[in-house]
């Protein structure tokens, strides 16, 4: 059976919202036909696109730099550093030896890999940092956040929303802040690309 989009014109009153929807009911339906469904409302769209939008932003203004030492391993080696200096060592020159150290296995690790820019990654990984994931557990008993689907189905206009404004924080901590002002001057950026693109 169709998936049928309909606008609520007045009260009682639906009209196709979609080509695809007109089609189906010039063509499929008799006059008179009684059609039963499950009605669902779905989120704004220019909404979505503007989601998208913010995103297509970030991920112009986002360059990828180093990547080789994960922060983590970073904290650890400098960690220890500071740990060893506790017992009577130079902090600062252990730290540079620290650095020294990492930017040493960093180098071994790149060789001639250069690092690139991939959109669904960068979308996944916005996702995630706005807290729109769930934990899985794999087998070696690591935990890895896997972002949740933003598809029109499986959200909310209000749960999508907040997912924006958490997107908008993330973007705005990582990225944004560089280039704009302010939120708003990042929102009206994006904005603009939408309108551009569409």
């Amino acid at each position: 059976m169709a998936q049928l989009q309909l606008i609520k014109q007045s009260p009682g009153i639906l009209i196709p919202a979609t080509p695809e929807t007109s089609e189906f009911l010039q063509s499929k339906c008799k006059l008179g036909a009684v059609l039963v469904a499950d009605f669902k409302q779905v989120r704004n769209p220019a909404f979505h696109r503007r989601f998208f939008a913010l995103l297509n932003l970030g991920f112009e203004y986002w360059e990828p730099t180093g990547g080789a030492i994960s922060t983590n391993e970073r904290k650890l080696v400098t960690g220890y550093a500071r740990f060893l200096a506790t017992f009577g060592g130079n902090e600062p020159a252990l730290l540079n030896a620290a650095e020294q150290y990492l930017e040493r296995i960093a180098d071994r690790r790149a060789g001639s890999i250069s690092a690139c820019k991939s959109f669904d990654a960068y979308r996944a990984w916005v996702t995630v940092e706005a807290g729109h994931y769930d934990a899985i557990q794999l087998p070696d008993g690591t935990l890895r956040k896997h972002p949740r689907s933003i598809a029109f189905a499986n959200m909310d206009e209000t749960e999508f929303h907040q997912l924006y404004q958490a997107a908008l924080d993330v973007l705005w901590r990582w990225i944004l802040h560089k280039p704009f002002r302010s939120h708003e001057e990042a929102e009206n950026a994006a904005a603009q690309l939408m309108n551009f693109a569409g």
